[in-house]
C-alpha cells in the first residue's frame, strides 16, 4: 500500500525534477537524483520519468517507491 501524498511547497513555477526530488527528501542530493532516475525508479503522474530536466508544475506527483510527493505553488 503506497503511503498518502506529501504536499512539497514551492514557490516559483516551473521546477525541475532534479531540484524536486532533492526539496522533497526523495532524494539525498543531485548525484542520489541522478541515480534513481537512472535505475529508473521515479515515476512522473504515475508514468516513468528519467529526464532530471523535467518541468514540473502545481499538481504533479512525484514517486520514488512507495513515497510521493505533491508540487504544491504557494505565493
Amino acid at each position: 500500500m503506497s503511503e498518502p501524498v506529501r504536499d512539497v511547497p514551492i514557490t516559483g513555477e516551473p521546477i525541475r525534477l532534479g531540484q524536486f526530488l532533492k526539496l522533497a527528501g526523495l532524494a539525498e542530493d543531485g548525484s542520489h537524483a541522478k541515480d534513481l532516475l537512472d535505475a529508473e525508479e521515479v515515476t512522473v503522474n504515475g508514468e516513468l520519468e528519467t529526464r532530471r530536466g523535467r518541468q514540473l508544475s502545481d499538481g504533479d506527483v512525484v514517486a520514488v517507491g512507495h513515497e510521493r510527493g505533491r508540487v504544491t505553488l504557494v505565493s
